[in-house]
């Protein structure tokens, strides 16, 4: 087996990854677009292929002053209301320069509750107002352990200003997450993708 050494502040001599390495890849399983949406739903592609899974939002615009949220399944999408505690907190810094804060969002937690989880703040409804981030959600086909799961967004909120909002919980069942739920907390999912990967 050769040695390979930095030299200038480069690697020499790597040609291939060695198999233990795991490549660490996001794999597109399915992209999903709204347009005047009620909801859009992944009740499939999750399943015990990843360990990881990563919901990508993008441009997410609502119809009405409201947030995206989310629930997941463990009958393939015949009911989304699966049992979730949670944590929400988020920093905020106005286009005014005159309002900054960072707070954790009693209203945006749950506690054993089924209802549907926000992860966004209420987005502004202007023609360029919109939302993105990340969901996180690991092992959902574990039939021992909760199912953990973590977020990251920024909005245009009305304001305007930006908000960086951080959720993350579990849901509290040992039973498989097979299909997850994307909605707005009131009206339609105006337009915006979706995309689902697995983490390899």
């Amino acid at each position: 087996m050769a040695l390979n050494f930095c030299n200038n502040n480069s690697l020499s001599a790597i040609t291939a990854i060695p198999a233990s390495i795991s490549g660490g890849g996001l794999n597109l399983i399915s992209t999903q677009t709204a347009s005047s949406s009620s909801s859009l739903s992944f009740t499939s592609g999750i399943d015990s292929t990843y360990k990881e899974y990563i919901f990508k939002f993008i441009n997410v615009h609502a119809s009405t002053g409201a947030g995206l949220q989310f629930n997941g399944s463990t009958d393939g999408g015949s009911n989304y209301n699966v049992t979730k505690t949670t944590t929400f907190f988020r920093a905020y810094h106005n286009e005014a320069d005159d309002g900054a804060a960072v707070t954790y969002a009693t209203g945006g937690d749950l506690a054993q509750s089924t209802n549907f989880q926000g992860l966004m703040g209420t987005l502004g409804t202007n023609n360029d107002d919109s939302g993105c981030g990340t969901l996180h959600l690991f092992d959902p086909s574990n039939t021992t352990f909760v199912k953990h799961f973590i977020s990251n967004t920024n909005i245009v909120e009305s304001g305007p200003a930006s908000y960086n909002t951080y959720v993350a919980g579990y849901m509290n069942t040992t039973s498989a997450i097979n299909a997850v739920r994307f909605q707005m907390s009131s009206g339609n999912i105006d337009s915006g993708v979706i995309k689902l990967y697995g983490v390899s």
